[in-house]
């Protein structure tokens, strides 16, 4: 069983989105085909049922119990997260029974709900509501980089949500880390500060925009981002970049690594700005 919000339970949040119902009804109908379908079908109704507040009766044959498990999840598609979570509960429970059977694990399933814009995702053993989740924009078009950097950005920045979409974390946020680390390069260029910008690594990087910026808020905004590139890139901190420490590392929840997320696309967008302001393209 997810946990989630307890008022879930008795006040739905809102419906499944209609999708959903169809994508799961076919991961059935697929599992079904490692044993026993009526047993399959009606170990699915008997969740889907109780999701929707339904007496369990057993259906005379499988044709039966597919209609009947077609009824069950259309009634409990009605609240979003109970229907998630008697879906992932029977596949967990038939993965106990039949430890040999190939079941959608919850990266799959996630699938399924990004694709269909559900606004939930499974972080076992969490149900996370995900709508809350908005992606801080990074500029579609930046004049001072070419189209080259700019496919970079674009493909970077998917991997990232779909790696977050399922459910992992730290590969969402080596994403977007080498993003900013490659964006920061852009400032090695002949037309930038002429020219003096030589390093070759982020921090370097940073440190001497630091060094011949503006002060102020500039100086505070380059320094958190010197601070978080370097406590995600130490295996006793975030250990994304440079692996974590077996003995003192710390896991990265999936609501971190989405905060993470954000604030590393905030920066690459103030890269961005900036980039563009020394270039000469904006004011």
């Amino acid at each position: 069983m997810l946990r989630f919000n307890n008022q879930w339970r008795f006040d739905s949040p809102g419906p499944i989105e209609p999708g959903v119902v169809g994508d799961f009804l076919d991961l059935i109908n697929r599992i079904s085909g490692q044993g026993s379908r009526k047993a399959i079908l009606e170990h699915f109704k008997s969740a889907f049922a109780a999701a929707a507040g339904l007496p369990y009766h057993s259906s005379s044959d499988a044709s039966w119990a597919a209609s009947d498990l077609d009824r069950a999840m259309d009634q409990a598609a009605a609240n979003a997260p109970l229907f998630i979570d008697a879906f992932y509960a029977a596949c967990e429970q038939l993965q106990q029974r039949a430890p040999e059977m190939a079941l959608p694990d919850a990266a799959r399933i996630n699938r399924i709900l990004t694709d269909r814009g559900a606004g939930y995702q499974i972080d076992p053993p969490n149900l996370v509501a995900t709508r809350t989740h908005i992606p801080i924009a990074v500029p579609e078009q930046a004049p001072s980089l070419d189209a080259q950097a700019r496919v970079l950005i674009d493909t970077a920045l998917d991997a990232s949500e779909r790696a977050l979409a399922e459910g992992k974390g730290r590969q969402a946020v080596q994403e977007v880390l080498w993003l900013i680390e490659t964006v920061s390069t852009a400032f090695r260029s002949e037309d930038i500060l002429d020219g003096s910008i030589q390093g070759r690594y982020f921090n370097k990087i940073i440190g001497e925009l630091k060094s011949r910026g503006r002060g102020g808020h500039q100086d505070q905004i380059l320094q958190w981002m010197m601070t978080l590139h370097g406590y995600l890139s130490s295996p006793t901190g975030g250990g994304v970049r440079h692996g974590v420490d077996l003995r003192d590392g710390l896991a990265l929840h999936i609501n971190e690594a989405r905060l993470y997320c954000n604030l590393i696309r905030s920066y690459i967008t103030f890269l961005i700005g900036e980039h563009e302001r020394l270039s000469g393209r904006t004011s």
